[in-house]
Order: C-alpha cells, then structure tokens, then sequence
C-alpha cells in the first residue's frame, strides 16, 4: 500500500466518498484534465469507475460500498495519475469517443477532437444541400493522420453504407487503429492503410477528415506534462503548426470527388491558417460541446486555389 493512501484501506466507504476523495487528491495535485474530461470530479469518476468495473456510461449507484479489496488498485491507479501524470484514458485503456468506446493506449493520441459533433450531427449538413450535388452523403471516406481510428471508425458506425480509409504514418499507431476495427466489426467496411499523408492513398473521395499534428514549437514547449506522455508524432507541427497541413492542402484536390470536402483540424493555429490561405474562404465550424479551430473547404474552392 502506498505510505499515504487516497482511500481509506479500512472501514465504510461509498463510491460517492471515493470518488470525492479521489477528486480532491486531483484538484490538490493541480493535474490539467485536457484528455477526454475537463474537472476533477469527471475524472476521478471514470477512473474509479473503470477499476470497480461499472459502467463509465451510465449512472451508478453512488451508495454503494467499495470493498477492501478493491481499494488497493484505486489507490495505486490514483497515485499513477498523479505522481507519473498519465492521462485516465492510458490508465484504463479506453476511450469515449462521438458516443463509443475505443481501445486506448499510448500508442497514439488519447481521442478528443471536437470532430466527434461533426460526426454525430450528420457532418453539419455539408452533404444534405437540398436540391444539389451535395444531397447524398459521402459514400467514401478517409481519415487521415487516423491514429487509434476513432475519427474514421464513428464516420464508419454514423453513415453506415460509407466505405472508409483510415491511414497513418505510425505503423503502432495503425495496430491500435486496426484493433479498433475489429473491436467494432467493420473490417469490410474500414481499411487501415499506412501512408505519409497521401503518398500510398489511391482514388478519390467525398470526405477528407483530418486532425493532423498542428501544435506549434511554442505550445509545444508549454504544454501540461500529460500531454507529454502521448506520442510527439501526433502532435508537433513546426514553428507555425501547418507542417503537415500545407501538404495536405496541396495534395487533397486529387483526392477528392468533385463533390467532396476537405475538413481539417488545426486547433489553435487556427490565425496561422487564415494568415497562410488569405485568399481561400474556409469555413471555420462551430461546436455547441465546445472547441475550436476546424474549417471545412469543398472540392471546388481548393481546385479554383491551386
């Protein structure tokens, strides 16, 4: 047992105390919640949750008592996240992302793009403009820079009849992509493929989702220490944060159906990107669960830009 235990290994204690005690040690600890919950209490719920082996999506029985025997991996798990301050998706394995559960690990990005609206609200209406080309919706799509898989796989499980390409160029990050797959049974419908951006990519498609690195080198060297234990691959984009993203602007028109649309997160380069591509009319989405920094573009305007 740790010298100075979160929960008390002896006597009464209910998960509500658990997971308040829990939530105190984190807001003493002054951890950055930026991976999948943004306060203490949410956090500490999902880990002690996952441990007790209860369901992360639903409400529990917040009276019931946490046995002896369980309090000593909650309180290992809890000392984890604090002193090594790795992210709770790492710790239990999973993810929550667009309403499903993923595999997690630290072989790609713990999911939390905003891109998870877009993809449940039926990608904001880009293919539903009644009376015109765009009144179907995307038949294919690829998530590129997938990572674990979850941008393509939602995209997959929310238009059901879409053939979709997840690529990366991390051969660890596409075995956890492939994983996923399996996990969610669509491997006739969701190919994992490894590329440098689109250089092994064939056809063309009507949706290209991307959330590439796009952290500049100043974000980089003042992010939280969670953020730290995720792979830099994922994350680090250059003095500017457009690294990758200039090369998929310059290479997605021959990639995409001539009804398609490109769509690409670049968080808080966002001025970067408008300050690079004055002259494109990007359409910068905006969320209702919060976040920021993604613009869509149709086939049509970045053909006309090149």
């Amino acid at each position: 047992m740790h010298p100075n235990p979160v929960l008390s290994p002896h006597g009464p204690l209910t998960l509500e105390q658990a997971i308040r005690a829990a939530a105190n040690a984190f807001e003493k600890a002054e951890l950055n919640y930026g991976h999948g919950t943004d306060n203490a209490l949410d956090e500490a719920s999902w880990l002690l949750l996952h441990v007790l082996e209860l369901p992360v999506d639903q409400a529990p029985d917040y009276a019931q008592s946490v046995a002896e025997s369980q309090r000593l991996q909650c309180n290992q798990m809890i000392h984890r996240r604090i002193n090594e301050r790795v992210p709770v998706a790492y710790l239990t394995g999973t993810a929550w992302f667009a309403g499903h559960e993923f595999l997690c690990d630290e072989r790609a990005l713990v999911p939390r793009s905003p891109l998870a609206e877009f993809i449940n609200l039926d990608f904001f209406g880009l293919f539903q403009s009644a009376g015109s080309v765009l009144a179907t919706p995307p038949q294919r799509i690829l998530d590129l820079c997938t990572g674990g898989g979850c941008i393509g796989i939602s995209c997959a499980l929310a238009q059901t009849d879409a053939q979709v390409v997840c690529s990366d160029l991390s051969p660890d990050a596409l075995a956890l992509a492939q994983a996923n797959v399996e996990k969610h049974a669509l491997q006739d419908r969701v190919r994992v493929l490894q590329s440098d951006l689109f250089e092994n990519v064939e056809g063309r498609f009507d949706l290209i989702v991307s959330n590439p690195p796009y952290v500049d080198d100043e974000d980089i060297a003042s992010m939280p220490e969670e953020f730290h234990q995720e792979p830099m691959l994922g994350l680090a984009a250059g003095n500017d944060g457009l690294d990758l993203v200039r090369v998929i602007m310059k290479d997605a028109p021959k990639h995409l159906s001539p009804r398609g649309w490109l769509v690409v997160e670049v968080g808080n380069s966002q001025q970067a990107m408008e300050k690079a591509y004055p002259n494109l009319e990007l359409i910068w989405l905006e969320f209702s669960q919060g976040g920021h920094g993604i613009f869509a573009v149709p086939a049509k305007s970045l053909l006309a830009s090149h």
